[in-house]
């Protein structure tokens, strides 16, 4: 049988409105990664929040460690028994306790939700499916931002919905959140 758990990757305040790195919708993108929490919290499964810290502020001057930026935004803010990882890298699994606490409880299948789509849910996944485990992305608890290739700017939407489309090729399932908790 089975055993899931929920991994919240980085909503944080730094990614909404006034802070250092905003994404567009990240306010729908963390309501709907509240439902999905709150559905993981109602069966007592396991939930991993993970939260990026700068390793160097003198050079990356946001998700400074003690500032409001670096907080777990208020919509998916941990509960008491809740574990939070703090990273330096975009693998959530890289230098935190993060697969231990997967394997000590169990887990099979991981179901991602998070910001940035393109960068620390892309790399997340794919770690988590190089461990062995099953994912599962909810693609609307997530946002990205527009990027720039070579004086080109690919739209937030084009880069969330391509990222979700390579992950999907082979990678992970994706969902959206109404037809996860449907199931």
């Amino acid at each position: 049988m089975s055993k899931k758990a929920l991994i919240v990757i980085d909503i944080q305040n730094e990614y909404f409105e006034n802070g250092g790195l905003p994404l567009v919708n990240p306010i729908e993108a963390s309501l709907n990664a509240r439902k999905v929490l709150e559905h993981f919290r109602a069966n007592d499964l396991p939930v991993a929040h993970i939260q990026h810290i700068s390793a160097n502020p003198d050079e990356m001057p946001i998700f400074v460690e003690g500032t409001k930026g670096a907080e777990i935004h208020e919509n998916v803010m941990p509960i008491e028994g809740e574990k939070v990882f703090q990273k330096n890298f975009p693998n959530s699994f890289r230098d935190t306790g993060l697969l231990e606490y997967l394997k000590e409880n169990d887990v099979t299948e991981v179901v991602i939700t998070g910001m940035m789509t393109h960068m620390c849910v892309d790399a997340t996944t794919r770690a988590a499916f190089d461990f062995g485990f099953n994912c599962t992305v909810i693609g609307d608890t997530c946002a990205s931002r527009d990027l720039e290739i070579n004086g080109k700017t690919v739209k937030a939407d084009d880069v969330h919905h391509a990222f979700l489309a390579a992950l999907e090729f082979f990678y992970a399932e994706i969902k959206n959140t109404k037809d996860y908790l449907s199931a």
